[in-house]
């Protein structure tokens, strides 16, 4: 980019807002009692309610609500105790009904926020306009035949929250960070798996520019159907650049919706402004409204787990954990719920820490799986770190050889493998005294390089007494020892 280029850029502000469509995990779709599982053959999960057939009427899925109630509360919003469904009317090859239910006027949850935390350190709260209630669509699949697209329905009626962010995103990372939170608090309510790549959360972003200062919007491009946190990205970074481009060239932005290509990282016109739907919202009127009461809204509060932000005050706080740490913990639900778990078998809370960050989490990168499916239990890893911390074995030992021992074995505890591996720590102080004169025999010049004062050589010392001793030593002691032995000569 040239310095004119840059110049023009930095005269102007990236305005974005969200809408995020997260598929909720219930048994049964919306409005029906069609299975609303992935992953079935074409076609399989529909019926005539699904279908839109004459005569059939739609029935509410309680457990839906029930999860829309919790997102709204986990993101501070008021939450609507009335609230109706609409019929929102287009026309396209996998809408069955030719309209979808949705919420227009009256969504059921109302403002709130959340909060992220940029890589300079500075957080900030992205407002949310409202989250509203609706079905799915179907699938249209354009690669499956030469001559004809397919429709597979399997999808049309599954529920869906969709959640609208005020223009309140000024960058890429933030409109990243956003959807990372978004998508960990989906995923520690257990009501959507926020599975991009299989569309069970997908992302809308409506992306404008205006200069700095200015306080009217300028006229914004809605990009449809992301299907990554680092695709949303791409098309934000993209769209800044060519909007600033028109506008420096003495064009204007045209309020298009537009598609993002993943393979050249640039959008494309879907529908001109001409071309974009009358959706005639009107209520829905085979569903009565939904009247909800102020009890039930506080029993749904008390069922829901504790989230991320204050699972990480309370490693912060309660573990004394750092920030990076409890940040890295908090990003993965399992694993959350797994050190909660571990801390109440050990004392050593940091050093639990490190063994979920470091061998657990190599092991189960390693087996792509995740802690649940592949993880040693709670109890068998804190007896594992007891022995380390006590001075029972040594840690390079417990990493490289009592760790995946205990991987291969469930039937065993960490006391158990390292006794049978012989991998304790000897208390035969003779024995460590003679690996300590054996070393230094081995390398007499580096003896005199120590008494000239070259510390680094106790390193190789170390190292030395390590192999002999084949890893049953304690450091601390011995490299204590090691140096009164050198200092003695």
């Amino acid at each position: 980019m040239t310095n004119t280029n840059i110049e023009a850029h930095e005269k102007y502000e990236l305005v974005v807002g969200l809408e995020v469509h997260a598929q909720l995990s219930t048994l049964s779709k919306a409005f029906s009692s069609d299975s609303a599982a992935f992953g079935a053959a074409p076609n399989e999960h529909v019926s005539m309610v699904s279908l839109g057939h004459p005569g059939t009427l739609p029935f509410l899925n309680k457990r839906a609500v029930e999860y829309a109630v919790k997102m709204g509360l986990a993101c501070d919003c008021r939450i609507n105790l009335y609230n109706y469904f609409a019929r929102k009317n287009y026309f396209y090859a996998d809408l069955p009904k030719g309209y979808q239910i949705s919420q227009d006027h009256e969504p059921i949850c109302i403002g709130g926020h959340v909060t992220v935390k940029l890589s300079n350190g500075i957080t900030k709260n992205i407002a949310i306009h409202h989250i509203h209630m609706e079905e799915d669509a179907g699938k249209s699949m354009h690669d499956q035949h030469d001559d004809y697209s397919l429709i597979d329905l399997n999808r049309a009626g599954v529920p869906l929250v969709e959640i609208v962010s005020e223009p309140d995103i000024r960058s890429a990372e933030e409109a990243g960070q956003y959807l990372t939170e978004m998508r960990k608090i989906l995923r520690y309510l257990s009501i959507c798996d926020g599975n991009m790549e299989e569309g069970s959360m997908r992302c809308d972003a409506n992306i404008s520019v205006r200069l700095k200062g200015a306080t009217d919007y300028g006229n914004r491009c809605e990009v449809k159907n992301l299907n990554s946190i680092r695709n949303v990205q791409r098309a934000i970074e993209h769209e800044f650049i060519r909007q600033v481009k028109v506008i420096e060239a003495g064009g204007y932005i045209e309020q298009n919706t537009l598609n993002f290509d993943a393979n050249t990282g640039e959008t494309s016109v879907l529908r001109t402004k001409e071309m974009a739907n009358d959706y005639r919202y009107f209520p829905e009127p085979d569903l009565q409204p939904l009247q909800l009461t102020e009890e039930y809204v506080e029993l749904v509060r008390h069922s829901m787990p504790a989230l991320p932000q204050q699972l990480h005050k309370k490693f912060t706080e309660q573990f004394n954990l750092n920030d990076y740490d409890a940040s890295v913990i908090v990003a993965e639900h399992e694993l959350a719920m797994y050190f909660e778990k571990l801390v109440t078998y050990t004392h050593h809370h940091k050093s639990a820490a490190h063994w979920v960050m470091g061998p657990l989490k190599s092991y189960l990168n390693g087996q792509h799986r995740n802690v649940e499916e592949a993880g040693p239990s709670p109890e068998r890893l804190a007896g594992l770190i007891n022995l380390v911390e006590s001075g029972t074995i040594n840690h390079t030992v417990a990493t490289q050889k009592l760790f995946p021992a205990l991987m291969h074995h469930p039937d065993k505890n960490a006391d158990e493998l390292a006794a049978e591996l012989n991998l304790l720590i000897s208390e035969d102080t003779d024995e460590l005294a003679q690996f300590i004169r054996d070393a230094l025999a081995k390398y007499p010049d580096k003896v005199k390089e120590y008494h000239k004062g070259k510390k680094g050589v106790l390193g190789l010392f170390m190292g030395e007494i390590m192999k002999r001793s084949k890893g049953k030593i304690d450091p601390q002691k011995t490299n204590q020892l090691l140096v009164e032995a050198l200092n003695s000569k």
